[in-house]
């Protein structure tokens, strides 16, 4: 399987790195590892702020979370040079700018992990994961996400 002929039946274009925001690299590698930073959600190049229970459904968090999936991709793909050496996604930790009362941050990480699935298949895609609930992200985005990979 490749992973770039995946990403074309799904019509997805990978983006550029993202410049980051404050004092941080996007990515680290350490032996066979990569760390990402956290990816926000953006919507037609903007910022997509909001906060579920308040003013965002979980249907457009799934989208979102999609949508930061998208620019993990991008910058994996920058940081090993070929999306094909991954050898598995480990780990995705994302947040979710949320209310109090809100508890459906882990169908909304779905939107992520599902991509993931897709374009790397049920072994190599399949990770660990963590879906946490925030008073608030930079910049007042829905979603950050990370994620850690794996590499040959």
């Amino acid at each position: 399987m490749n992973v770039y002929d995946t990403l074309t039946d799904l019509a997805i274009t990978l983006p550029p790195v993202a410049i980051p925001a404050a004092a941080y690299v996007p990515f680290v590698q350490t032996g066979n590892l990569v760390f990402l930073s956290g990816h926000i959600a953006k919507k037609d190049g903007k910022v997509w702020a909001g906060q579920f229970g308040k003013n965002m459904t979980t249907e457009e968090g799934k989208a979102a979370a999609r949508s930061v999936a998208i620019d993990l991709l991008g910058t994996l793909h920058v940081a090993i040079g070929d999306l094909n050496r991954v050898k598995r996604i480990v780990k995705l930790m994302s947040l979710v700018n949320s209310t109090g009362d809100f508890t459906e941050q882990h169908l909304i990480t779905n939107g992520a992990s599902e991509l993931i699935g897709q374009v790397f298949g049920s072994g190599v895609g399949a990770h660990a994961r963590s879906a946490f609930g925030v008073a608030q992200i930079p910049m007042g985005a829905c979603v950050e996400i990370e994620m850690i990979v794996e590499f040959a």
